[in-house]
């Protein structure tokens, strides 16, 4: 009898899993096995609380037979494969530079042994690194990837093996003193769509698992498609998909979505076409990525290299007032409560937030990323990292580093009702309408101990104007 090792990643799914399927074709058992690797866990927060859930919801989809071991990827994976004698681990093609490392450690780890690492698939549609341009250069902008990605198509999505004989733990012991509790009571509580919104209520998408990511998927279909093309930058609607976190997990692989989008009604919808789109940005980072991994933390385009950031105690206590969402703008101050309480924000929330640390506090762009993927449960480095260069003007695609989102305008027109900032500010629950994005014109507007506004915008704006003419060599 032969086993192999499925080894779990961001593939936390067992439907189109072209690994899985790589490993039931190439034996007659399969160990389904999860590494918590400690370089990851440092990172903690909210994301190894969300990672937890995740495998509380796989281990139950297995029956029971996820192996969950902690400590370094390499020495677990081959002493796991040497204890069941397994010829082949099967993976999923990893794209972060970490991932890869880790990868090219675990492989000749396991080639000592004479074992095999397998690759098969990825997290994404069309594996990073796919798509070229017609000189066999990878992309720097983003239109004409998207245009490329979707002439290069992707497969149907893979089927769920039936019948899979999950091989048993060959240490069990081992296995229970080094387990994370995937029977905790906050990982059953986001298994089972008990993780809280803002407002008290069950959190759209806070359910961990497969099933959870195939019900919000469908949800979505079903109630919200037809409108986002026109509200998907409404925060106060919350109409947006919610799946960014179980594609992080890969509780639900893009093949599958993609797939069910076609057949769908609305297929050629404008809205489709938008959600289409916002995927294919998501594949755009994870593409950057892989061709410039130094670009994770640092400026992919040099062109602004000399510009000068603030740092020290003062700016230090004005960056602290932005993570509380104490800075006086309730629209900025709304987004930062709602990622501290809920791990997640709106898409449009994060580029203001995000410009107003770089371009209103003039902080360099890695702090924030760096702050964000430590409060997001759908942190992901590619589209995180790659979306803070893109507000600050040093990535793909940049918007011009002179474009600098006003924190009030763009409160009042994607809340134009106020609704979202009063959700999150209760201290301005008592101004109506839009009034709540600018308490100072309101005689009663920090009567609730709202705090003022710690810098102006306008002339923060003009900093940022005179930075940039200085970094391109046009000032003084």
């Amino acid at each position: 009898m032969t086993i192999s090792i499925l080894w779990f990643r961001r593939d936390l799914r067992l439907a189109d899993h072209p690994a899985l399927l790589a490993a039931v074709e190439s034996s007659d058992e399969v160990l389904p096995v999860f590494v918590r690797d400690p370089a990851l866990l440092a990172r903690g927060g909210v994301r190894v609380e969300r990672l937890d859930a995740s495998l509380a919801a796989l281990s139950a989809d297995t029956g029971g037979a996820l192996v969950i071991r902690t400590g370094e990827p390499a020495e677990v994976i081959a002493e796991l494969a040497e204890s069941v004698d397994a010829a082949q681990v099967h993976v999923s093609r990893e794209s972060t530079p970490y991932g890869r490392r880790r990868d090219d450690w675990v492989r000749e780890r396991l080639a000592r042994g004479g074992r095999e690492l397998v690759e098969t698939g990825s997290p994404y549609a069309v594996g990073p690194g796919r798509v070229l341009n017609k000189s066999g250069e990878p992309y720097r902008v983003f239109t004409p990837f998207a245009r490329a990605w979707h002439d290069h198509g992707w497969p149907e999505p893979g089927g769920r093996p039936d019948d899979i004989a999950w091989a048993a733990d060959p240490d069990p012991d081992a296995g229970a003193s080094n387990n994370a509790d995937p029977g905790s009571p906050d990982a059953d509580r986001a298994v089972h769509g008990a993780a809280k919104g803002g407002d008290g209520s069950a959190g759209r998408g806070g359910e961990a698992g497969e099933q959870a990511a195939l019900a919000r998927w469908r949800a979505f279909l079903r109630d919200d498609l037809s409108s986002y093309g026109d509200q998907r930058d409404r925060p106060d609607l919350d109409t947006t998909s919610r799946l960014s976190v179980h594609l992080k997990y890969g509780e639900i692989h893009p093949r599958t979505i993609l797939a069910e989008l076609a057949d769908h009604p609305a297929a050629e919808s404008e809205s489709a076409r938008r959600f289409v789109t916002e995927l294919a940005w998501r594949e755009f980072y994870a593409d950057v990525l892989w061709h410039w991994p130094r670009s994770a933390w640092r400026d992919l385009r040099d062109a602004l290299a000399g510009m000068d950031y603030d740092e020290g105690p003062e700016t230090a206590t004005l960056v602290e007032a932005w993570q509380q969402g104490l800075t006086g703008y309730p629209f900025v101050d709304a987004g930062m409560r709602q990622l501290r309480a809920e791990g997640w924000m709106h898409n449009r929330v994060r580029m203001v937030t995000a410009s107003f640390l770089v371009k209103d506090l003039h902080v360099w762009w890695p702090s924030g990323a760096r702050y964000f993927l430590e409060q997001l449960r759908d942190g992901d480095l590619a589209s995180n990292n790659h979306g803070w260069q893109w507000v600050a003007g040093t990535g793909t695609d940049a918007s011009p580093y002179f474009r600098v989102f006003n924190p009030v305008t763009q409160g009042v027109k994607f809340d134009p009702d106020g609704d979202y900032v009063r959700r999150w500010i209760p201290e301005l629950a008592h101004l109506a309408g839009a009034a709540a994005h600018e308490p100072w014109r309101s005689a009663d507007g920090y009567d609730y101990g709202y705090p003022e506004r710690i810098v102006d915008h306008a002339e923060e704006r003009r900093e940022t104007l005179r930075r940039y003419e200085r970094a391109r060599g046009d000032g003084a």
